[in-house]
């Protein structure tokens, strides 16, 4: 009798890491679905405050911050290729952009916080700024999650066995992609319809 192995599902050869994330993600689209129909059920019930709202907000840089983040998700997916094929130093740099990215990310949500707050804006102000940091704080939250393992990878491949794991590193992929995808769909909402 052999032993349980857990590196694939014996049937479909699937990762059982891999197969977890993508059922994750199921329940991560459930759960920013509702903050997304929940903010178009408020938004439609009082135009006028959510049009005022969003007059408030910095587009310029929630643009910056997209164009990090898609910027972000080719350095991931440049890191995952480079693990594949071996090249430890390229893997190196295009994890370290990626994270660098992540701080990026979060430095401006700071700046962009920090401001609202000097100018006496809290989630309490009104329905629209609820749904904002509610929206963009769970989304912060999920990068920053995002952030500790890209962390652990990259200190890991300085060591000297390396980091060679290719399978774990496309499964954070998959979760970094997603988390940029909640960011495209939020800045739209958020930043330009209105």
């Amino acid at each position: 009798m052999s032993a349980l192995t857990l590196t694939h599902e014996p049937v479909t050869g699937i990762r059982h890491g891999k197969l977890g994330m993508w059922i994750f993600l199921a329940s991560e689209v459930m759960f920013f679905s509702g903050f997304f129909t929940a903010f178009i059920i408020l938004r439609n019930s009082n135009l006028a405050a959510f049009a005022k709202g969003a007059t408030e907000l910095s587009w310029p840089l929630a643009a910056l911050n997209t164009v990090v983040l898609i910027g972000s998700s080719l350095t991931m997916a440049m890191a995952i290729l480079s693990l594949e094929n071996g090249k430890k130093q390229r893997f190196q740099l295009f994890m370290f952009i990626t994270f660098l990215c992540a701080c990026t990310f979060l430095v401006v949500k700071y700046i962009e916080y920090t401001t609202k707050f000097h100018h006496g804006i809290y989630p309490s102000t009104s329905t629209f700024f609820a749904m904002y940091f509610i929206m963009t704080g769970f989304h912060g939250i999920h990068v920053l999650g995002g952030m500790i393992p890209i962390g652990w990878m990259l200190s890991r491949s300085f060591s000297k066995k390396g980091y060679t794991d290719y399978g774990r590193v496309e499964i954070l992929g998959l979760y970094w992609h997603f988390v940029d995808l909640v960011w495209i769909f939020l800045f739209p909402v958020l930043y330009l319809i209105f």
